[in-house]
């Protein structure tokens, strides 16, 4: 991984977003198959108002050598 950031919703400050940012397409499937992700999830899963779900977004800057 990259980068993660936590994100807290300016208008409701209960609402966050987790922005994960991977080097490689394969990156987030080989994170969550890490014990501290497996951990992570069981544990945040009760405080969840919805169901987790992901958005996938592709780097427009910088690009990918700029992470480098």
């Amino acid at each position: 991984m990259a980068r993660f950031d936590v994100l807290q919703q300016s208008d409701d400050p209960t609402r966050f977003v987790l922005l994960e940012v991977y080097r490689t397409v394969a990156d987030p499937a080989t994170h969550k198959e890490t014990a501290h992700y497996k951990t992570w999830r069981a544990a945040v899963e009760p405080m969840m108002a919805e169901p987790r779900r992901s958005t996938v977004y592709g780097s427009v800057f910088p690009d990918d050598p700029g992470w480098a």
